[in-house]
């Protein structure tokens, strides 16, 4: 496939022609149709030029030239766009990139699951409360989390509350970052509370410093600012999930000849939607943007070398990232074998730890939770194994928030099952406080440092 051309038989609803999973079950299909069709026609969230400045961000990563840090919600809420809420989201994605930036000394791309991360897969279609079953909250693109029958009915009309929301959070994103507060002259700018009371309050403020001085003594010496800490590159990422969502803010470009799903910059497939012959593939693989794909223990080689193959068949630098994803106590045993395939097929790819979703487990009481040590552990394995087979871990994928959740139990403050129901927030998964985020980035900084 010519990748200035459009994909041979490939139209962005010719997904609709495969076996589609994870998707609503509208009532009214003619709702649908004038949702999709009106979503369609309005502007897009993102432009290409942006998309393919991310590319070229991701195939330096590729290449070991920079570092990919993709974190924020597991899933979004309608209610949490608000500029507060905006802002923390951005901050600790902020600090936590500026310490990987310090330990690793590479340029870091900032990714976040914003603008966009408003719909999940679930494993169940159904949700049974005290006896009552009624479907699946499937996010607030889809229906709502009440637990009513009226809530819980797909409603087409979310699809364009969710673009609405996700053009607001990117508008003030974007003017955040344009407008200086992201200037690493000024990082009070983005200090969260946190500052006075982390354990690791005195070594990130050693960070900073360290990294403003320097910026003082070039500027100094040059008698030229450093234009380029004053802004940032901040890019959007989501599940591409909603294939309906996402295929109405697909746009041809005459400029480049090619397709782009201009709802984000970096759309992703996930482990329960990437069927070889589903609809998922089918729709990424006609999509000019750079896309990831999650892989784990259930994912066979011949199952990788398949979907890169369709994804990716010009080897294209920048265009394929694979996240992985298979728990503290399983990614020694099944890392290695995907690299080796990987190696094997010559393929390109971007490599990203998401030491989140194999981590999961429950509680004695049934309350889904995360281990910070577990999720620790596995970056630190996956470092390792890279590195020892002569590969590169270019990124991780954190879910997390800058708020003062205690959803994952571990961590510098000892938090414990116990401590969970004190502020246990998130609708789908738990999530990293701010306070464990920046602990994780420490805690890397110290391991790329040794």
């Amino acid at each position: 496939m010519n990748a200035k051309t459009k994909p041979q038989q490939w139209h962005p609803a010719s997904w609709q022609d495969k076996i589609a999973s994870q998707q609503p079950m509208y009532p009214d299909a003619d709702a649908v149709a004038s949702v999709v069709q009106r979503l369609s026609m309005l502007p897009p969230l993102v432009v290409s030029w942006e998309v393919e400045a991310l590319q070229d961000k991701i195939a330096r990563a590729q290449r070991g030239e920079a570092f990919l840090l993709q974190g924020g919600d597991c899933a979004e809420n309608f209610a949490d766009c608000n500029s507060d809420q905006i802002a923390r989201k951005l901050k600790i994605l902020l600090q936590v990139s500026v310490v990987l930036l310090h330990s690793l000394k590479r340029p870091v791309i900032r990714v976040g699951r914003m603008a966009g991360q408003y719909a999940k897969p679930r494993s169940a279609d159904n949700e049974t409360r005290d006896g009552e079953t009624l479907p699946s909250y499937r996010g607030d693109l889809v229906n709502r989390n009440g637990f009513t029958s009226a809530d819980r009915v797909p409603d087409p009309e979310l699809m364009l509350e969710g673009y609405h929301r996700a053009a607001l959070t990117l508008n003030f994103v974007r003017a955040l970052a344009e407008g200086g507060f992201a200037d690493l002259h000024h990082p009070e700018y983005w200090n969260i509370g946190f500052a006075q009371s982390t354990p690791f309050e005195h070594a990130y403020k050693q960070i900073v410093k360290s990294i403003t001085d320097s910026m003082d003594f070039f500027e100094f010496i040059s008698g030229q600012p450093v234009h380029r800490t004053r802004r940032i590159d901040f890019f959007t990422s989501h599940e591409g999930l909603h294939l309906l969502y996402e295929q109405a803010q697909t746009r041809f470009i005459e400029r480049s000849g090619r397709w782009y799903n201009l709802s984000t910059h970096y759309p992703w497939i996930g482990m329960r939607t990437a069927q070889l012959d589903g609809a998922h593939v089918e729709y990424f693989r006609g999509i000019a943007n750079p896309i990831s794909v999650k892989v784990g223990t259930g994912m066979s080689n011949d199952w990788l070398r398949g979907l890169i193959d369709t994804l990716n068949p010009d080897n294209t630098p920048g265009r394929l990232t694979l996240i992985h994803r298979f728990g503290a106590g399983n990614i020694a045993s099944h890392l290695p074998p995907m690299i080796e395939a990987v190696q094997a097929a010559g393929a390109t790819v971007l490599w990203v730890c998401d030491p989140m979703h194999g981590n999961t487990e429950n509680t004695s009481t049934g309350v889904k939770t995360r281990s910070f040590d577990r999720i620790l552990s596995e970056v630190e394995q996956a470092f390792r194994i890279h590195e020892e087979m002569g590969s590169y871990l270019g990124g991780v994928h954190f879910e997390l928030t800058g708020d003062d959740v205690t959803e994952c139990i571990g961590g510098a403050r000892g938090l414990t099952e116990t401590d969970l129901e004190r502020a246990y927030l998130s609708q789908v998964d738990p999530r990293l406080n701010y306070e464990q985020a920046l602990e994780l980035a420490m805690r890397i900084a110290d391991l790329r440092g040794r």
